[in-house]
Parts: C-alpha cells; structure tokens; sequence
C-alpha cells in the first residue's frame, strides 16, 4: 500500500532497484533524500546525471574514468611487464589500496556464466586481445573470483591466452588471515594447501 504519495513511493521503488538495497533501505535513503536541503538533494541529482554523462571506459584497461586514459593506464611508475586482469573496478581498486602491486590491470565487468546467458563476447575479452596486439607484458595475472564463474574465466583465459607466449599465472586462493581453520570450507582448505609455499 502507498502510504506517501506516488512521487515517494516512486523514489523508494527506484532506490530499492539498486544492488544491496532492500526496501527498508531504500525508504531510509528516500526519506533522508527528502529532508536534505533542496540544493543538497539538486546538487546530488546533478551528480549522478553528470557521472552518467561524462564516465566512459577507459580505451586501455576498460575501467571507469572521466579521463581517457585513466590514471593509472597514464601513471608514472607502473610496471608494464604485468597486467592483472580483474572483473570489477572494485577489485582493482582493492589491488591498489594495498600498494603491493605497480603493474598495469585489465577489466572485464564481468565473469563467465553459462548459466546466466554470459559468454567471452560479453565482458571484456575481445578488447584484452586487442591491447595485446600492440602490449607486450611478460605476465597476465588472472585474478578473478574463487567462485565457479571465477573458475570458469580463469580457465578460457588461460587456454586462449597461452598461445600467444605470454606467462599466465592465477593468483593463490586459500585461508583468509584471521580465520579460523575449523569453519574454513573443504574448497578454500585445498587451495590454501596446493598454493602453499616454504617458510622463509
């Protein structure tokens, strides 16, 4: 039933859509929305339209940007010898908070999943062969989720991408730091024993 009035309920459907958002929250986001100041909740409007509007992929790596290149495509510093192909923008910028890795990243906005009616044509693969025509790296690091969509594009990646002499390697999955190996899963147990290495 619509207690508020078709332009709120209209608000709290349209915020209810997005991901993670149920519709608890989205009564939550609309009413804070509505109590904001009319110029707040205007500048926020013209946030969203103009981010619509201005945020491309980038031509290189396929990531969101307002800047083609993007900034890290374009940075200074960055190892050219490695690119570490991820599904998300998300993933990247995770990668790049811990300050460990300088090379080069790859998005594919997506993964592979029969099931859900998304091949190879539909993520980002055909623009990784594209960028290794004129790309040399010495490494691709495929670093998709440890899921079976994961699994799966790891897979077809390193059997279409071994061809072309460049060195595939997969990033290690196992016992996440500060867990507790009783209520760690069978799958994550093995992998965390076949990735293991010797102790320094």
């Amino acid at each position: 039933m619509n207690y508020y009035g078709a332009q709120v309920a209209r608000l709290i459907e349209e915020l209810s859509r997005l991901p993670g958002i149920g519709s608890k929250s989205a009564q939550r986001i609309a009413f804070h929305i509505l109590h904001l100041p009319k110029e707040k909740a205007f500048e926020l409007a013209d946030v969203i339209a103009e981010a619509r509007r201005s945020v491309k992929y980038c031509r290189v790596c396929q990531n969101l940007t307002d800047e083609d290149p993007c900034r890290i495509c374009s940075g200074e510093g960055r190892d050219h010898s490695m690119i570490m192909v991820v599904e998300d923008p998300r993933v990247m910028a995770a990668y790049e908070k811990t300050g460990e890795y300088r090379g080069l990243y790859h998005i594919l906005h997506g993964a592979i999943s029969p099931l859900n009616g998304i091949g190879p044509g539909e993520i980002k693969v055909r623009e990784l062969l594209e960028r290794l025509k004129t790309e040399n790296p010495d490494e691709i690091i495929v670093a998709t989720n440890p899921n079976v969509e994961g699994e799966a594009t790891a897979m077809y990646l390193g059997r279409l991408l071994k061809p072309l002499n460049v060195r595939v390697t997969r990033i290690a999955h196992g016992v996440p730091v500060g867990g507790d190996l009783e209520y760690v899963d069978e799958v994550t147990l093995a992998r965390a024993f076949e990735g293991r290495r010797e102790i320094d």
